[in-house]
């Protein structure tokens, strides 16, 4: 009897080592995903800013950095105050301007139906479609927004390329004519293409230096762009995706143009499909605010701006994530340069390149100053407004990165 008992016991062990098995096998056919793109959204509120979106299609371009034979695409209604309905989207490879390639065009579902309803504050991806695309390609990704009750949009105002807006559904058109061009991406914040061996993504948290600004248009020379076409030539190094995460304006401590870099964290660093990097270069606009502030809020101090970028490297570390810390690049001449703000600046570069807090450092600041004046951009580097740099400065930046920052 005590036999037949303990053989009964072993055979379900058996039994559920086999299911066991199974079922991890199973879980392994099961694609992992990894960001090629993203951006960060914020509020669409004020003037040109907001679009009476209402039987209207969108045709919104990216920028992959890693290619993949599938992807997925991330739809979102943070800032709205209503669901979002979104229907029959697609996805093809860009033909330039409005215009897909021919033999391209995939529709997009979401479990299996053609449209989706987004809460307010969520976001939805599509399953995933089987279109090949290559690193640093464009990707167009078309859908149909339905007349309904929209009380806030959600969007990212600088997209640096062109976009494109006709009245009623043309998504699957092969060309939009007519259409209005928009300089920001809407409703749209991600796409993801299945990780291979070795990959992984790096996340770029900042403002409008990473967001690219006075760089040329539909050019893709926004220093993290420079810094993916480099990845993509580096040997061991080609599944590195990288993903701009700046907003212009943004601020590290209080709200500026779109959430601060603190109440961003989670979402637009922690939460980014196989992040395993974030590089942080932020603070120059609550540096600016000494120039005219607003309130007590803006008379902050270098203490309190370091102990900000310590929080984040301290939650990506704890997420298991390596963080790297720029230096803030100069800002003599500026519209909103101060000497206070200068002497805030160099204390915060020098403490990000001698506290340790960082596991690495990337000195933007040295590379992008002038030698015979370092409060001011090298002028090869300045666009002309002293504060954002040229094509050349936006080079210079992601070619001074190195590689060996993104090594396993």
């Amino acid at each position: 009897m005590m036999f037949r008992r303990w053989s009964a016991y072993v055979a379900v062990l058996i039994l559920f080592s086999t299911m066991g098995v199974g079922a991890n096998a199973q879980a392994a056919k099961q694609p992992q995903w990894v960001g090629t793109w993203a951006t960060s959204p914020v509020l669409a509120e004020g003037g040109f800013r907001v679009h009476p979106f209402s039987a209207t299609t969108l045709r919104e371009i990216v920028h992959l950095s890693a290619g993949g034979q599938q992807l997925r695409v991330r739809f979102t209604n943070e800032f709205g105050k209503d669901p979002l309905t979104l229907s029959d989207a697609h996805v093809a490879l860009s033909a330039g301007g409005g215009a897909i390639k021919a033999g391209t065009d995939h529709a997009l579902t979401f479990g299996g139906e053609t449209a989706v309803r987004i809460p307010p504050g969520a976001v939805a991806y599509s399953d995933p479609v089987a279109l090949a695309t290559e690193p640093l390609s464009d990707v167009a990704v078309s859908f149909f927004v339905p007349s309904q009750v929209m009380r806030a949009e959600t969007f990212h105002a600088f997209a640096n390329q062109d976009n494109y807006m006709v009245s009623g559904n043309e998504a699957a058109a092969p060309t939009l004519a007519g259409a209005t061009t928009l300089d920001s991406w809407y409703f749209l914040d991600g796409v993801d293409v299945p990780a291979m061996d070795g990959a992984r993504a790096v996340v770029t948290l900042g403002d409008s230096i990473t967001d690219g600004a006075h760089s040329t248009k539909n050019a893709n020379l926004r220093w993290p762009d420079v810094l993916a076409a480099r990845l993509q030539q580096a040997h061991g190094l080609e599944h590195v995706a990288v993903l701009n995460e700046g907003i212009g304006g943004n601020r590290v401590l209080n709200d500026g143009y779109g959430p601060n870099a603190l109440a961003r964290l989670n979402r637009d660093v922690l939460a980014q499909n196989g992040a395993r990097y974030v590089i942080v270069l932020e603070s120059i606009n609550d540096i600016g605010r000494y120039q005219r502030p607003q309130g007590p809020e803006d008379e902050i101090t270098a203490q309190q701006l370091e102990q900000g970028l310590k929080q984040i490297a301290d939650t990506a570390h704890e997420h298991g994530m390596k963080a790297y810390g720029a230096t803030l690049t100069p800002y003599g001449g500026a519209g909103y340069f101060s000497d206070k703000g200068e002497q805030v600046r160099e204390a915060v570069n020098n403490w990000i390149r001698t506290s340790g807090t960082f596991d690495g450092v990337i000195d933007f600041d040295q590379i992008t100053r002038d030698p015979a004046n370092p409060t001011r951009f090298n002028p090869e580097y300045d666009s002309g407004d002293h504060l954002h740099p040229s094509d050349a400065g936006y080079k210079a930046m992601g070619a001074g990165i190195d590689l060996k920052l993104f090594q396993e």
